[in-house]
């Protein structure tokens, strides 16, 4: 099934941005602090259910005012990837359990609203893809923002 950019911008649901961060870095993330990344691939598991392109391509813009966790890490990454399924109700925390399952999570990040123990997870990017690959996730289609 061939997705129009049309039907992608009325879209909602969840998402997932696969990063690669190049070289160890600490980051400070809002009220957490300083956190600690390894360099290797991460994937943040998100849900817009108020537009899902809007929301993909604010992650894709450079110059934003920080809001969420994920807004203070994107810096020191590399958007690889991004995976989106169609949802009207909130997907991410059940998205999220199957990569807690699977990966290193990384405590209290982009969580604040759930219960969940992480958004973020680490791990080799051919296990990432496999694991999004058993989600049945469409890729999207990368375009970026000055």
């Amino acid at each position: 099934l061939i997705r129009t950019y049309a039907h992608i911008l009325l879209m909602r649901g969840a998402y997932l941005l696969v990063m690669k961060l190049h070289e160890d870095a600490s980051v400070l993330v809002g009220k957490h602090g300083f956190i600690h990344f390894q360099k290797g691939y991460y994937v943040y598991v998100g849900s817009a259910l108020n537009g899902l392109d809007q929301r993909i391509q604010r992650h894709l813009r450079k110059q934003k005012k920080a809001h969420w966790h994920i807004d203070y890490f994107l810096p020191f990454t590399e958007i690889v990837d991004i995976f989106y399924t169609e949802s009207t109700r909130s997907e991410e925390c059940r998205i999220a359990q199957v990569f807690e399952r699977n990966f290193t999570h990384i405590p209290g990040f982009g969580c604040s609203d759930c219960g969940c123990t992480s958004h973020l997870f680490n791990g080799p990017y051919h296990e990432i893809l496999r694991v999004i690959d058993s989600l049945n996730m469409s890729p999207y289609p990368l375009r970026t923002n000055p």
